[in-house]
C-alpha cells in the first residue's frame, strides 16, 4: 500500500517541474538504438520462391486428369469445370488435362464437338493425333480418322498447326481444313451444322472420301470394314444417311459408287467393282 502524499512531496515535485527542462540537458535519456538491418536472407527467401513459382507456371503442370471414351454407338455430352462442353461422338476417346496456364484436351480416337468457354489468359489447346488446335473461346468439329484430321468451325477463331509442317491455318467461322499426314491442306469453305450432324443421327456427306465414310461407318458399326484398295477410300460420297442404319448404307454404296462389298470371317471389305489386272502383259 502507498503511503498518503505530505506537503514535502507537492514541494519536491514543484521543484522537478521548474528544472525538468535543465535536468533533460544535464542528464540526456540514451538515444533510441538503430533499427536493425534486414538479414541477406530475408530478401533472397522470397526471390527463391518468386523464381520457383514463375518456373512452375511455365512448365504449366497438370493438376487434374480426367478421362471419357464412347463405345461404338453410343455418344455421350460432357459439361467440363470452366463450363465448356464436349460431344463425343461413337467409338471417341478423350483424355482431359487441366493446367495452370491452359486448358488441354487429347483426342486419341474418334469425332468431337467443342463448345469452348472464352479465357483469354487460359487458351484451350486439342491434341489431335498430327494436328495441334488452339483456340480461346469458340465452337468447332474435330474429325480424326486414318491418321488424317478435318477441323470445321462454327464460331470463333481457331489456329490449326500440323506436325510435319512449321505452318498454321487460321480458321473463321464457315471454314475448314484437312490435315493429311501432319500438313493442313488449304482452307476451304465448310458447312459446322453439316460436319456436326451425327449428334442428330445424321450424316451429311457432300463429295466426301470414302476413307472418311468408312471411319463414320465404323463408330456405328462393330464389325471390322477394310477398303481392299486405296483408290476406292477416294472415291466421293454425297448424300444425307441415317447413322442408325449402317447396314443400309452399306447396301447401297455398290448402287452409288463404283464398288462392291464382301464379307469373309465377320469382316466387311469393300473394293472396286472391277479387280484389276496384276498379270504382266503378253
Amino acid at each position: 500500500m502507498s503511503r498518503p502524499r505530505n506537503k514535502d512531496d507537492a514541494a519536491v515535485d514543484e521543484a522537478l517541474a521548474a528544472c525538468r527542462e535543465t535536468l533533460k540537458q544535464r542528464f540526456p535519456l540514451p538515444s533510441s538504438p538503430p533499427a536493425r538491418k534486414p538479414r541477406k536472407g530475408s530478401k533472397v527467401l522470397p526471390l527463391v520462391l518468386l523464381a520457383l513459382a514463375a518456373g512452375v507456371a511455365w512448365k504449366d503442370p497438370a493438376y487434374r486428369n480426367e478421362h471419357f471414351v464412347t463405345q461404338v454407338g453410343q455418344r455421350q455430352a460432357i459439361q467440363l469445370a470452366d463450363g465448356s462442353k464436349i460431344k463425343l461422338d461413337g467409338g471417341t476417346e478423350v483424355r482431359v488435362s487441366w493446367h495452370l496456364r491452359t486448358r488441354q484436351v487429347a483426342l486419341v480416337r474418334g469425332q468431337a464437338l467443342f463448345d469452348i468457354s472464352p479465357m483469354h489468359y487460359r487458351p484451350f489447346l486439342v491434341d489431335a493425333g498430327n494436328a495441334d488446335i488452339r483456340v480461346v473461346g469458340t465452337r468447332f468439329n474435330v474429325n480424326m480418322y486414318a491418321g488424317d484430321v478435318r477441323v470445321t468451325v462454327a464460331q470463333g477463331k481457331v489456329a490449326v498447326t500440323g506436325r510435319a509442317a512449321d505452318r498454321t491455318s487460321l480458321l473463321m467461322p464457315g471454314q475448314q481444313v484437312l490435315v493429311q499426314q501432319g500438313i493442313p491442306g488449304e482452307v476451304v469453305k465448310g458447312n459446322a451444322e453439316d460436319a456436326s450432324a451425327w449428334q442428330e443421327s445424321r450424316w451429311v456427306f457432300a463429295g466426301t472420301p470414302l476413307a472418311e465414310v468408312v471411319a463414320a461407318l465404323q463408330r456405328y458399326y462393330a464389325q471390322p470394314i477394310e477398303l481392299t484398295d486405296p483408290d476406292v477410300g477416294k472415291l466421293p460420297l454425297s448424300g444425307v444417311f441415317s447413322s442408325d442404319s449402317v447396314e443400309t448404307l452399306l447396301a447401297l454404296l455398290p448402287e452409288i459408287l463404283p464398288v462392291k462389298l464382301s464379307r469373309e470371317g465377320g469382316v466387311v471389305r469393300i473394293q472396286p467393282q472391277a479387280e484389276k489386272n496384276n498379270s504382266p502383259t503378253r
